[in-house]
Protein backbone atom coordinates (compact mmCIF):
# COMPACT_ATOMS: atom_id res chain seq x y z
CA UNK A 1 0.00 0.00 0.00
CA UNK A 2 1.11 3.15 -0.75
CA UNK A 3 1.98 5.77 1.59
CA UNK A 4 -0.08 8.49 1.64
CA UNK A 5 2.11 11.15 3.12
CA UNK A 6 5.69 12.45 2.82
CA UNK A 7 8.05 14.84 3.94
CA UNK A 8 6.50 18.46 3.43
CA UNK A 9 2.11 16.67 3.97
CA UNK A 10 0.12 18.56 6.24
CA UNK A 11 -1.98 16.77 8.73
CA UNK A 12 -4.58 17.60 11.55
CA UNK A 13 -4.12 16.58 14.67
CA UNK A 14 -7.45 15.72 16.78
CA UNK A 15 -7.52 17.65 19.89
CA UNK A 16 -9.22 15.93 23.13
CA UNK A 17 -11.46 19.01 23.28
CA UNK A 18 -12.91 18.83 19.78
CA UNK A 19 -11.54 20.78 17.18
CA UNK A 20 -8.25 20.40 15.25
CA UNK A 21 -4.63 21.74 15.17
CA UNK A 22 -2.01 21.58 12.16
CA UNK A 23 0.93 19.36 11.56
CA UNK A 24 3.42 19.71 9.12
CA UNK A 25 5.97 16.79 7.85
CA UNK A 26 9.60 18.19 8.24
CA UNK A 27 11.75 14.77 8.59
CA UNK A 28 11.20 11.26 7.99
CA UNK A 29 13.29 8.52 9.15
CA UNK A 30 14.19 5.86 6.19
CA UNK A 31 11.77 3.11 7.88
CA UNK A 32 9.16 6.42 8.56
CA UNK A 33 8.48 5.50 11.86
CA UNK A 34 9.68 8.77 13.10
CA UNK A 35 9.37 11.98 12.17
CA UNK A 36 10.05 15.63 12.84
CA UNK A 37 6.68 17.58 12.96
CA UNK A 38 6.22 21.22 12.90
CA UNK A 39 3.13 21.86 14.90
CA UNK A 40 0.60 24.83 14.29
CA UNK A 41 -3.12 26.71 15.64
CA UNK A 42 -5.19 27.91 15.55
CA UNK A 43 -7.38 25.22 16.97
CA UNK A 44 -10.44 25.33 14.05
CA UNK A 45 -13.13 22.94 14.23
CA UNK A 46 -13.04 21.81 10.64
CA UNK A 47 -10.47 21.65 8.39
CA UNK A 48 -8.44 24.38 6.97
CA UNK A 49 -8.12 24.57 3.19
CA UNK A 50 -4.32 23.94 1.70
CA UNK A 51 -4.34 27.77 0.71
CA UNK A 52 -4.79 28.39 3.98
CA UNK A 53 -1.95 26.21 5.19
CA UNK A 54 0.35 27.04 2.64
CA UNK A 55 0.75 30.06 4.47
CA UNK A 56 2.33 29.18 7.56
CA UNK A 57 6.19 29.57 7.95
CA UNK A 58 8.62 27.88 10.36
CA UNK A 59 8.54 31.00 12.89
CA UNK A 60 4.61 30.08 13.45
CA UNK A 61 4.79 26.81 14.69
CA UNK A 62 3.89 26.18 18.89
CA UNK A 63 5.75 23.90 18.93
CA UNK A 64 8.44 21.19 16.88
CA UNK A 65 8.91 18.07 18.21
CA UNK A 66 10.11 14.23 17.36
CA UNK A 67 7.14 11.88 16.99
CA UNK A 68 6.24 8.12 15.89
CA UNK A 69 4.02 8.06 12.32
CA UNK A 70 1.54 5.56 13.41
CA UNK A 71 -1.75 8.08 13.89
CA UNK A 72 -0.25 8.39 9.94
CA UNK A 73 -0.20 5.16 9.07
CA UNK A 74 -3.63 4.43 10.68
CA UNK A 75 -5.09 7.54 9.51
CA UNK A 76 -6.03 8.89 13.02
CA UNK A 77 -4.45 11.96 11.84
CA UNK A 78 -6.15 12.54 8.50
CA UNK A 79 -3.11 13.62 5.84
CA UNK A 80 -4.48 16.95 4.08
CA UNK A 81 -2.32 17.33 1.26
CA UNK A 82 1.39 18.56 0.67
CA UNK A 83 2.99 21.93 0.56
CA UNK A 84 3.70 23.71 -2.53
CA UNK A 85 7.14 23.76 -3.14
CA UNK A 86 8.71 21.15 -0.22
CA UNK A 87 12.08 22.83 0.62
CA UNK A 88 13.57 21.48 3.71
CA UNK A 89 16.06 24.02 4.42
CA UNK A 90 13.19 26.07 4.93
CA UNK A 91 12.08 23.94 7.88
CA UNK A 92 15.32 22.91 9.87
CA UNK A 93 15.76 20.21 12.05
CA UNK A 94 16.18 22.26 15.62
CA UNK A 95 18.57 21.28 18.55
CA UNK A 96 17.11 19.62 21.51
CA UNK A 97 17.85 19.78 25.11
CA UNK A 98 18.82 16.48 27.22
CA UNK A 99 18.56 16.39 30.69
CA UNK A 100 19.61 14.36 33.80
CA UNK A 101 17.95 16.03 36.39
CA UNK A 102 19.38 13.73 38.90
CA UNK A 103 22.80 14.27 37.69
CA UNK A 104 22.35 18.57 36.81
CA UNK A 105 23.67 18.11 33.49
CA UNK A 106 22.37 18.76 30.29
CA UNK A 107 22.93 17.64 26.74
CA UNK A 108 22.28 19.56 23.21
CA UNK A 109 21.56 16.89 20.93
CA UNK A 110 21.81 17.11 17.33
CA UNK A 111 19.77 14.99 14.87
CA UNK A 112 20.90 13.63 11.58
CA UNK A 113 19.40 16.24 9.45
CA UNK A 114 18.02 13.34 6.97
CA UNK A 115 16.85 10.88 10.04
CA UNK A 116 15.27 12.58 12.98
CA UNK A 117 15.80 9.00 14.53
CA UNK A 118 19.64 9.35 14.54
CA UNK A 119 21.77 11.33 16.75
CA UNK A 120 24.67 12.81 15.51
CA UNK A 121 26.07 14.98 18.00
CA UNK A 122 25.76 15.66 21.86
CA UNK A 123 27.36 18.48 23.63
CA UNK A 124 27.68 19.09 27.23
CA UNK A 125 25.63 22.30 28.29
CA UNK A 126 24.98 24.12 31.66
CA UNK A 127 22.07 22.51 33.07
CA UNK A 128 20.34 25.61 33.05
CA UNK A 129 20.41 25.96 29.72
CA UNK A 130 17.15 27.60 27.74
CA UNK A 131 15.48 27.93 24.87
CA UNK A 132 15.49 24.74 23.44
CA UNK A 133 12.87 21.86 22.99
CA UNK A 134 13.43 18.86 25.49
CA UNK A 135 14.73 15.53 23.83
CA UNK A 136 11.75 13.47 24.01
CA UNK A 137 9.93 11.08 21.25
CA UNK A 138 6.04 11.49 21.62
CA UNK A 139 3.49 9.11 20.86
CA UNK A 140 0.66 10.41 18.92
CA UNK A 141 -1.32 10.46 22.20
CA UNK A 142 0.93 12.45 23.72
CA UNK A 143 1.07 14.93 21.39
CA UNK A 144 -2.93 15.10 20.92
CA UNK A 145 -2.96 16.04 24.89
CA UNK A 146 0.23 18.76 24.15
CA UNK A 147 -1.62 20.41 21.68
CA UNK A 148 -5.19 20.50 23.33
CA UNK A 149 -3.49 22.42 26.20
CA UNK A 150 -1.19 24.62 23.88
CA UNK A 151 -4.50 25.30 22.05
CA UNK A 152 -6.82 26.41 24.58
CA UNK A 153 -8.21 29.54 24.12
CA UNK A 154 -6.73 32.51 26.53
CA UNK A 155 -8.37 32.64 29.55
CA UNK A 156 -9.99 36.77 29.82
CA UNK A 157 -9.84 38.54 32.60
CA UNK A 158 -13.26 39.03 32.57
CA UNK A 159 -14.30 34.89 32.72
CA UNK A 160 -11.48 34.92 35.65
CA UNK A 161 -13.41 37.83 37.76
CA UNK A 162 -16.49 36.33 37.17
CA UNK A 163 -15.46 32.52 38.43
CA UNK A 164 -13.77 34.18 41.28
CA UNK A 165 -16.93 35.77 42.66
CA UNK A 166 -19.64 32.81 42.28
Amino acid sequence: MKQSYQEGSWFAVPLLDGGYGWGLVARLSPGSKIMLAYLFGPKLPGFPTLEQLNTLQPQDAVKVLRCGDMALVSGHWRVLGDIDVWNPAAWPVPQFLRRADALKRAWRVTYADADPSRSEREESVPYETQGLEADSLYGYGSVELLMTKLLEPPEHPINRQSQQSS
